[in-house]
């Protein structure tokens, strides 16, 4: 019922039973269209498994994911136990996503994606039961509460009005259902794309017909995770898992190998999941591994084969591997190698060898033992005992990353990302080190009355001060959320606080450049200027500006001087990255020996550091201003290399500020800015990357903790 409230009459009043009644249901009806045109799979004759190689490893869907991983913030929020890179050098390979429920728990929740479209354009069917044990091998790699937990989301691409297309996603939905009922996975949600074609004139265009599936679950432990990079602890050995329920089979139909040859191979050719049962045991025994944290790496065999599933590992751990793979069935060395049957191989210390494989045995899944994790970064890859894959890792791992850093050219500055991909061959893991142990804050302090206060400042735009809060209240503080507009109206003044912090984001999304929309607020409204000034004149009170926080500290002339402020023409700024785009890394920095009272006790340090920023680079207009903040030690925190050696080089400096700098504090060093950020990586579980002896140490605190609790023990002194 409509009614005009100027007149009060009704224009409509429609019967409800017509809007809400019963209507006719819709009826499509489709049939399954024969296609003859698919053939068996066949390579050109005089290929090597050397050329294959290079093909499937320049390949897209196989190749480095580099040019994606940088440009989008991994670390926001601080929440996230596993974003897409890992390893001593951060290659983008991670089996799934896990995030944290908290900062002050160790529960989570797993995400993973299956999909396998290719093989979808011969067999939907099988395509489905693909994508499903994809999302399975994938998800594994994290402790879950139990694979009958597992919920999925589906999305669905058809182009469904044209004759054939309904009939193969009726397929795809059958083999769905049926799959996820045998392994005990529930779906309940999804999306559908089913208008997926154009036509132009005579021309009818259409997208292939998939279905991507996205899997989630609890993690009661998210630290009882495995990554694929390979750990090469204590001479650790190689098992190979084929989990498709029918260990002879090597089809390579609708795999990367056929596509680089611009096939896709006939319904024979297309691999298949031949019993659910056999994955489902697969996965229980994973699980029942890591929850002993007897698994050191794992990784599933999907695009580009078991070839790419063992070199993939060797390049995130930067180390060799020495493999022979069984051929028992006489399907050659490219099948053995190419195809992509369900599997995954994991990485396991030689002592647990013979007790892991017994497992998997007994409860019904084929493993084999193919060889060995090795120091020097040299892979050699045989079938049978025949050599077909040898070569230094580093040059392989080229070969891997070559298409995406060509489209990175065509993103960031070519001549920086060339240096990062003429680099890459000669990194190793950064040489960290530690001038102090890092512990949590005692309970005493925690429970304590009158804990002193810090405001977590935020304006429109901020999406930093939730772990920034965590990591205060983590060091004994009682940390306030404080808006601009808190202060603006009233509600909350600045002379109740012991210590304010600027947090990161992209404040009144930083249009004016960095950071000048929040300064602007604070600089011209009196009340609030002069509410601030008085707080950096008390003597007892501190400062922190991280990423936006210190764009703004720097714009309101609080570093480098803890006097006057300097004048507009003479004080430091930050300017836009020299490579032209926003950064995301974990980047190495070193700790310098600064007046901050935020790094007393952590002089000559170095360790890893979360970035995400676009406008990083410290700009100096005075030269005599650089000089006498050199002069008085405030540059608090440097970009370093692998070496530890304080560099500005792409992409270890992933801005270009010069001398590496990475934060800088006021002479008297009570207010440190800085751009990375430490509050999003102060827990262990937190760090993408840690060297093997400091995750022996039984805490829950990672190095950067201290820089929080140095802030309290200022404030309660």
């Amino acid at each position: 019922m409509v009614k005009d409230s100027a007149d009060g009459s009704t224009p409509v009043d429609l019967p409800l039973e017509l809007v809400l009644g019963d209507l006719p249901p819709k009826t499509f009806t489709d049939s399954h269209i024969p296609d003859t045109s698919f053939v068996p799979f066949t390579l050109p004759e005089g290929t090597t498994t050397k050329d294959i190689l290079d093909r499937v490893l320049r390949n897209l869907a196989v190749g480095s994911k580099r040019f994606l991983v940088h440009k989008v913030d991994r670390s926001v929020t601080g929440l996230i136990a596993q974003q897409p890179c890992v390893g001593p050098l951060q290659i983008p390979l991670a089996n799934n996503g896990l995030i944290a429920h908290s900062h002050q728990g160790i529960t989570g929740t797993v995400v993973a994606v299956g999909e396998q479209p290719i093989k979808g354009l011969v067999d939907a069917a099988k395509m489905a039961r693909l994508t499903v044990a994809e999302a399975m091998t994938n998800i594994m790699w994290a402790k879950i509460s139990a694979i009958e937990d597992i919920k999925s989301s589906g999305n669905w691409m058809y182009a469904a009005k044209l004759a054939g297309e309904g009939a193969k996603m009726w397929d795809a939905c059958v083999a769905l259902r049926d799959s996820l009922m045998e392994l005990g996975v529930g779906i309940d949600g999804g999306k559908d794309s089913l208008s997926m074609a154009a036509k132009c004139g005579e021309e009818v265009v259409k997208a292939p017909g998939e279905l991507s599936l996205t899997c989630y679950v609890t993690s009661p432990d998210i630290r009882l995770s495995v990554t694929p990079n390979l750990k090469n602890v204590d001479a650790s050995v190689l098992l190979y898992v084929p989990c498709c329920g029918d260990a002879t089979k090597a089809r390579v139909g609708g795999s990367i190998l056929a596509q680089c040859y611009n096939q896709v191979g006939n319904r024979d050719d297309i691999p298949d999941i031949e019993s659910f049962k056999v994955l489902k045991s697969a996965v229980e025994v994973t699980q029942k591994f890591l929850t002993e944290k007897k698994i050191l790496a794992g990784h599933d065999r999907s695009d580009g084969g078991l070839a790419v599933t063992l070199l993939e590992m060797a390049f995130s751990g930067n180390c060799g591997i020495t493999v022979d793979i069984p051929d028992a069935s006489n399907n050659g060395a490219v099948a053995t190698l190419f195809n992509e049957e369900a599997g995954f191989v994991v990485e396991v210390a030689s002592s647990d060898s013979a007790s892991i494989m017994k497992a998997y045995e007994s409860s019904g899944v084929p493993v084999f033992k193919i060889g060995n994790v090795t120091t020097a970064a040299e892979i050699s890859v045989s079938v049978n005992g025949v050599a077909e894959i040898t070569g230094s890792t580093a040059a392989l791992r080229d070969i891997w990353e070559e298409t995406s850093f060509q489209l990175e050219k065509r993103q960031r500055d070519p001549a920086l990302v060339q240096l990062e991909q003429d680099g890459l061959k000669d990194r190793k893991a950064p040489e960290w080190t530690l001038a102090y142990k890092p512990t949590v804050t005692p309970d005493a302090v925690l429970k304590a009355d009158g804990k002193p206060k810090v405001a977590i400042l935020r304006q429109e735009g901020t999406n930093g001060d939730r772990e920034m809060c965590a990591a205060f209240l983590a060091a004994g503080f009682e940390a306030w959320d404080v808006s601009i507009k808190d202060l603006l109206d009233g509600k909350v003044a600045l002379d109740a606080f012991k210590g304010i912090v600027a947090c990161g984001g992209f404040s009144y999304a930083d249009t004016l450049d960095s950071a000048k929309g929040w300064g602007g607020v604070i600089k011209f409204n009196e009340d609030l200027k002069a509410q601030f000034e008085a707080f950096r004149r008390r003597k007892d009170t501190f400062g922190l500006g991280i990423c936006n926080g210190c764009q703004l500290f720097a714009l309101m002339g609080w570093v480098p001087s803890s006097g006057d402020v300097l004048p507009e023409d003479r004080q430091p700024r930050l300017v836009h990255n020299d490579s032209g785009r926003f950064e995301s890394r974990f980047s190495s920095v070193k700790i310098g020996n600064s007046p901050s009272i935020f790094f007393k006790g952590m002089e000559g340090s170095s360790m890893g550091v979360w970035v995400a920023h676009g406008e990083g680079k410290f700009y100096f207009p005075d030269e005599s201003v650089y000089a006498e903040m050199k002069a008085k030690n405030q540059v608090s925190v440097s970009y370093c290399n692998d070496d530890n050696e304080i560099t500005d080089a792409y992409p270890f400096c992933p801005n270009g500020s010069r001398d590496g700098i990475a934060a800088v504090c006021s002479d008297d060093g009570r207010f440190t800015a800085m751009m990375p950020h430490p509050e999003r990586c102060f827990l262990s579980w937190q760090w993408p990357y840690m060297p093997k002896e400091w995750q022996e140490e039984d805490t829950l605190a990672g190095p950067w903790m201290q820089m929080f609790q140095n802030a309290r023990e200022f404030a309660a002194n």
